[in-house]
């Protein structure tokens, strides 16, 4: 048996054991990143109570808000060109870097001037939103992880940020022990960032390369913005939808309403660490496969719909079923509320495996219109919906809202564009899966 396997690894090609070795990095940094995320999540949770940890997750979405103009939608843009055009690499890292370092700088100015508007007299929601706007600049050094994962190299990248990861969680295990205050959490927050980025930095040129050797070109950053647009509204349209429901909870019902909703998105959220690392190991050769071998690039994309979805709908099966029993035991009594928001919240997982697959079509077939119609219409009907059920509901409603909108966009966008069109068809045939396993049996037999 083991000279079988030994012989079967043997025959992998080089580029292969590349990739399995990349995604293998790439699966162990999110592993470590969501057991530790997790553990010291929910002694956070527990420390801070229903309504302090509800207006920490209340700032932290706000900013979040404004987050897709830190990145202008960049991040695929830049590794795929870095694929295609390698030699041309110090330009677009410079010009992308130089471009995301304006995007954090009014993010910055954007968030912390809407808290001032809205909460004028709340001066702890006026630190807390700065602490985490502030950390966004340094989020400018992510294209040295975007140059690492385009060489397929992600370790590089995860020595860096998971260092600061660490060190940051074991921190704020230590602040919970010494009963700090919520400011303190928030202070963690930009210390983690800042950290990363002088990891990056180091890591970077200890691989022999140089990032004062970095060139910006407006030629390029015309380039790259035209490319990334449709990405950055997107990402916009993403980000309202995915957040805005706690900042409405946070305007329409209560704090402690965003601290039981906060906990429910977290225990699904953990699932999402599967499609997200796939995607990030694959993307590179999906693009190469499209040029080499498109009837090959086709099939390997139907198959990424399948096993995305169905890995979806089991996680979704089984939060469903012990939602009660797994807030109690991570949470406490003090979260049960949590409990039917989570078993609803939990088939949120199909629409965001789906997302992730249709992500890398989208992109290397160029359809980035297409998918910020979809992203568009999301948003104005998340909001909407919000608005509706919200008020009567609660963290309920919010879920109940989020949850019709992942299906709801996708069939109004379906009606006139053809590619969403052919992203559903393939969903479609990715659910028939048990039916033709079934043919197959009863063929067989």
């Amino acid at each position: 048996m083991l000279s079988k396997i030994a012989t079967a690894i043997k025959k992998i090609n080089p580029g292969q054991r590349q990739i399995i070795g990349n995604t293998g990095w790439l699966f162990a940094s999110r592993i470590l990143r969501l057991g530790l995320g997790l553990v010291v999540g929910v002694l956070l949770a527990r420390y801070l109570g229903p309504e302090q940890f509800g207006l920490y997750n209340y700032t932290i979405s706000f900013v979040v808000l404004f987050s897709p103009l830190a990145t202008l939608g960049l991040d695929s843009i830049v590794i795929r060109d870095i694929v295609r055009e390698p030699l041309s690499k110090l330009e677009t890292l410079g010009t992308a870097f130089v471009l995301k370092l304006i995007g954090s700088f009014i993010t910055f100015c954007l968030a912390t001037g809407a808290i001032f508007f809205l909460r004028f007299d709340d001066n702890l929601a006026h630190w807390l939103v700065g602490l985490a706007a502030v950390a966004s600049i340094f989020q400018a050094f992510d294209v040295i992880e975007f140059w690492f994962n385009s060489q397929i190299k992600s370790k590089y990248g995860i020595y860096a940020k998971y260092s600061a990861f660490i060190f940051v969680n074991v921190l704020r295990i230590v602040l919970i022990q010494m009963n700090a205050s919520l400011i303190a959490f928030a202070w963690l927050i930009f210390i983690e960032s800042l950290l990363s980025a002088v990891g990056l930095v180091i890591v970077y040129q200890a691989s022999g390369d140089n990032a004062l050797a970095w060139q910006v070109s407006i030629k390029r950053a015309k380039q790259l913005l035209k490319d990334s647009w449709p990405l950055l509204l997107s990402s916009i349209s993403i980000v309202i939808y995915m957040r805005i429901d706690q900042v409405m909870l946070g305007e329409l019902a209560s704090i402690a309403d965003i601290g039981n909703y906060s906990v429910a998105v977290r225990l699904v959220e953990v699932w999402y660490i599967i499609p997200m690392t796939l995607n990030q190991a694959l993307f590179p050769s999906i693009v190469n496969l499209k040029k080499v071998a498109p009837e090959t690039y086709e099939a390997r994309i139907q198959r990424l719909y399948t096993l995305m979805i169905w890995m979806a709908i089991i996680a979704a099966i089984l939060i469903s079923y012990i939602s009660s029993q797994l807030v109690k035991v991570i949470y406490g009594e003090q979260y049960i509320e949590a409990a039917p928001i989570l078993s609803i919240q939990a088939w949120m997982a199909t629409s965001v495996f789906f997302g992730v697959a249709r992500a890398s079509w989208v992109t290397t077939e160029g359809y980035l219109l297409d998918e910020m119609y979809v992203n568009i219409i999301g948003c104005i009907l998340n909001v909407i919906l919000n608005f509706i059920l919200i008020p009567t509901q609660g963290a309920i409603g919010a879920t109940v809202a989020s949850l019709l909108t992942a299906f709801g966009a996708n069939f109004i966008v379906a009606i006139y564009s053809k590619p969403i069109r052919i992203s559903l068809r393939m969903y479609l045939i990715s659910l028939l899966l048990p039916l033709n396993l079934l043919k197959k049996i009863l063929c067989a037999v």
